[in-house]
């Protein structure tokens, strides 16, 4: 119960500084660095590293992340609002009613991955694997837009390098040992494969 207590707070407290830092992060820092905060794979990161530095069982990390993520929509715009006069209706409008959906899906997977990353199951070596596999993916969609005229290629390679070494670097950090982060990228090989369609299918591409 003590567990719940703590993900109650601390769940709506993190939502509220990823949202309005978010936005200060996209708004004042220069590219490549600011584009990620304009990253659905640096908000499924988040709800990673949420979950996995608190102790808390699966239901209640699940449901925190979810809090977290839905929370940090609303919180986006409203920092939108206040630092550069944004029409207050964007905090509940149908775009942010769909990306809190998205919020719901990523809290699900990566606050639960993140959860499962501290176990000693069975799963625990394909979570590690997602916060690598989830910026990874970003890349590729970003590696892909290098041949489309619409976009700058040195931006897009500048973005794609950036994530890729994140990714690695997330994954040394949260592994434990050698054998882990090894095993944990390969795992990320799939499963960037697998997120690479799913935002594919979403549009992100």
């Amino acid at each position: 119960m003590m567990i719940k207590r703590h993900a109650a707070v601390v769940a709506p407290m993190a939502g509220l500084l990823l949202g309005f830092l978010d936005f200060v992060w996209i708004k004042y820092l220069p590219s490549p660095l600011g584009d990620l905060g304009n990253s659905l794979a640096t908000w499924a990161v988040a709800a990673f590293l949420l979950t996995y530095l608190h102790r808390w069982h699966l239901p209640a990390g699940i449901a925190a992340a979810i809090v977290c993520l839905v929370v940090a929509v609303p919180s986006y715009y409203l920092a939108a609002a206040l630092i550069q006069n944004d029409d207050w209706s964007n905090l509940y409008n149908t775009t942010a009613l769909m990306w809190m959906g998205f919020g719901v899906v990523a809290g699900v997977v990566f606050g639960g991955g993140g959860v499962l990353a501290r176990t000693s199951g069975m799963l625990r070596l394909s979570a590690l694997a997602l916060p690598a596999a989830v910026l990874f993916a970003e890349g590729v969609v970003h590696l892909r837009r290098i041949t489309d005229a619409n976009y700058e290629a040195s931006e897009q390679w500048a973005y794609a390098s950036l994530v890729f070494v994140l990714g690695l670097l997330i994954t040394l950090l949260i592994s434990r040992t050698w054998r882990d982060r090894l095993l944990a990228l390969a795992w990320s090989v799939p499963l960037t494969a697998g997120g690479w369609l799913l935002l594919t299918l979403a549009s992100f591409r």
